[in-house]
């Protein structure tokens, strides 16, 4: 039986198949992408983590590289009582430091079914 999360710990929701695509990872990849989810859910910020760009603030991504290439997760902290993995992959695009248009939209897509099953589970949030 696991653990409830204590008060301060977030709990960690996976979009897709984004949680079998990190297992899919080397295995030094997993465990630091998910060391650095692990300090996301204690509220801090990994140094592994940047924004993600085009989607505003509360959306970000752990970068990790390894001799077969470079890995990401992107997960979404703009909610206020859990944290979503949007997607992860393997960074292959073919130019260069711009991720691949897929990818993009893939993570667009998650995020709004990341909003619906949050408001499903928690309720509308209001600021």
């Amino acid at each position: 039986m696991r653990p409830r999360p204590s008060k301060s710990e977030k709990p960690l929701h996976w979009v897709g198949s984004s949680k079998r695509d990190l297992l899919g990872f080397p295995e030094r990849v997993v465990d630091n992408i998910g060391y650095a989810l692990g300090v996301v859910q204690l509220g801090g910020h990994p140094p592994s983590a940047k924004p993600w760009k085009g989607l505003g603030p509360g959306v970000s991504e752990i970068v990790e590289d390894d001799t077969s290439g470079t890995f990401r997760a992107v997960y979404a902290v703009r909610f206020r009582k859990a944290i979503y993995v949007l997607h992860a992959f393997h960074k292959k695009s073919p130019s260069g430091v711009r991720t691949a248009r897929p990818d993009v939209e893939l993570v667009e897509e998650r995020l709004k079914a990341a909003r619906r099953d949050y408001e499903a589970r928690y309720g509308k949030e209001t600021d």
